[in-house]
């Protein structure tokens, strides 16, 4: 069986294939179902809220003002299919709410909004690399105090050890290159901001690390090809197995991963898309 190759790659979708190729099958390639995460449409959540508190201009960002812009944020979870597949009963989208709310406080216990001098949220950048279209969306784009860019990225779990610090990184260096591609200007920083831990990890882009985004994201390319043309996606194991939605069909847990297109749609109650 072969499938067809891919023309764009993210940098969510080079950690999947890297993490278990057959899974970015599931995913990426067949585009399967999953069942809705509690934890992503939490975190979409916190990224819709501070979306709309920078559409303010920066004197009015204070907290009366993000407070604001969270209850617009929530307001909008009736129309919101990721939130709307959780099921969630009224004691249960109380708490979700609640949790969101506090990392909105936790947020603005880091920095004060009103000094960010930012000049994009949620961007949407595209670079073609060999005919292969990288793509990426931006927390956000700002400007230091010496007007060199920074690119701000918000995680709304706790912080990483150090190799999945590492792996977080290189998610945020892709960033960094689509900024070079597409401005013509390296950041100066990249950041990473847990938001329920109040830690900021900050890393330095320079001409290796562009260079190793470019090399690593078309080697993971080759792969994947190679594995759609072959119909060879190898299952990895490792820490995820137990959370995965497709342990199921996994041969490495003695599923048949060739029935996962027809039982997967009737396992999680939706189409495959």
């Amino acid at each position: 069986m072969s499938f067809a190759v891919p023309t764009s790659l993210s940098p969510s979708r080079v950690e999947a294939f890297t993490s278990c190729p057959l899974a970015f099958r599931f995913a990426s390639i067949e585009r399967l179902p999953e069942p809705p995460q509690p934890h992503m449409a939490k975190g979409s959540l916190v990224h819709r809220a501070l979306e709309i508190l920078f559409t303010l201009p920066a004197a009015q960002r204070d907290a009366e003002a993000a407070w604001w812009a969270f209850d617009r944020a929530v307001a909008e979870l009736d129309d919101d299919e990721e939130f709307r597949q959780l099921g969630l009963d009224d004691d249960a989208r109380t708490a979700f709410v609640e949790d969101a709310r506090s990392l909105v406080g936790d947020y603005l216990a880091m920095e004060d909004p009103r000094r960010v001098r930012e000049i994009g949220v949620e961007l949407r950048l595209e670079a073609d690399v060999g005919g292969l279209a990288l793509r990426g969306i931006i927390d956000r784009l700002e400007l230091d105090d010496d007007g060199e860019l920074v690119v701000t990225d918000y995680k709304t779990g706790r912080s990483p050890g150090v190799y999945t610090e590492q792996r977080r990184l290189g998610g945020v260096h892709f960033y960094s290159f689509l900024c070079e591609s597409v401005l013509g200007r390296r950041p100066a920083a990249i950041k990473l901001m847990y938001l329920r831990t109040r830690e900021t990890i900050t890393a330095v882009p320079t001409e290796q690390s562009v260079r190793f985004v470019t090399t690593r994201t078309t080697a993971v390319w080759k792969a994947v090809e190679r594995a759609c043309l072959t119909g060879d996606f190898r299952p990895r194991q490792g820490a995820l197995c137990g959370s995965c939605a497709f342990r199921a069909w996994c041969p490495a847990f003695g599923g048949d991963p060739d029935r996962a297109a027809i039982e997967a749609p009737v396992a999680f109650g939706r189409l495959v898309a």
